[in-house]
């Protein structure tokens, strides 16, 4: 039987909705599945891609769309310098796709030290004027949204547990399935913070929507709806009344997943996550 296990999605940065989603076997790699995406894209919106989909023709195929990218690049990949902006990134090209580089060194200190690492960033948005070097910067730290999703439909919905479908259809049916649930709750969630301005969706708790939505099937509370429409809902109700904090950067040191042996890494494992304070300098490119 085939091994149906890899996923790629589009996930929305603000609401963590699904725009789109592939998914396949695991002798194909991400890269392959990304280009499937690209038909769910349109004017007005600035896709955030990790370094490994850095690629000439995945980049040319969304700009085609009309989107925009945001995309990490290798620090040693060469990118010429066709023209300087004014806010410290430079001109150059992808292939046959014009672009603007931002070089920058990016500082994070917490209370066990501070760490600092080099980051080129590549964007098709090449106005320095309407988009700030400092502004992408910080817009591309919301990439890591899309982690956050797939620990809630792993995590959070599954708790942990594997699929049960033992054929390909099967598979795709539990797939579609979570995908289903955590697009309900996702949207449920949005409709609620959406109601007060100024709040944003990422202080809605998903563990508070997916226990209420448990409790309603169970209880078969609600299943006739009424005529007038409600955006909040029992769902929404309970997830703003116990909103989370307003976000504060914190950070978790990276540890490598051994998930086919039952042995622990070696040496001791700091799963702690510590409040971050993080500086941004932009570096200058040497001249064309």
């Amino acid at each position: 039987m085939p091994d149906i296990r890899r996923f790629a999605c589009w996930l929305s940065c603000g609401t963590r909705t699904v725009l789109d989603a592939v998914f396949g076997p695991t002798t194909d790699g991400e890269t392959t599945y990304a280009p499937r995406l690209v038909r769910s894209l349109r004017t007005g919106m600035i896709v955030l891609l990790d370094r490994n989909f850095a690629a000439q023709a995945l980049v040319a195929a969304i700009t085609q769309t009309g989107a925009q990218v945001l995309v990490r690049v290798k620090e040693g990949r060469r990118l010429p310098v066709l023209g300087r902006c004014g806010d410290g990134s430079y001109l150059s090209r992808l292939g046959a796709v014009p672009v603007r580089v931002i070089d920058c060194k990016i500082s994070v200190s917490t209370s066990q030290g501070r760490h600092t690492g080099l980051y080129r960033l590549v964007t098709t948005l090449t106005d320095h004027h309407t988009h700030p070097a400092a502004e992408l910067i910080r817009l591309y730290h919301q990439r890591w949204e899309i982690e956050t999703a797939y620990l809630e439909i792993k995590s959070t919905i599954l708790g942990g547990r594997v699929l049960r479908a033992r054929t390909p259809a099967g598979i795709a049916q539990e797939v579609f399935a979570l995908l289903v649930t955590y697009q309900v709750l996702r949207l449920a969630m949005a409709d609620a913070t959406g109601t007060r301005p100024g709040i944003d969706p990422d202080r809605a708790s998903f563990t508070i929507a997916l226990h209420t939505a448990r409790d309603l099937l169970v209880q078969a509370a609600g299943v006739i709806a009424g005529t007038a429409v409600d955006l909040v809902g029992t769902i929404g109700r309970h997830v703003l009344a116990d909103l989370m904090p307003d976000r504060r950067i914190r950070t978790r040191p990276r540890v490598v997943k051994r998930a086919i042996s039952k042995y622990n890494a070696k040496g001791t494992i700091d799963r702690t996550s510590y409040k971050a304070t993080i500086s941004i300098d932009i570096l200058t490119a040497p001249a064309p």
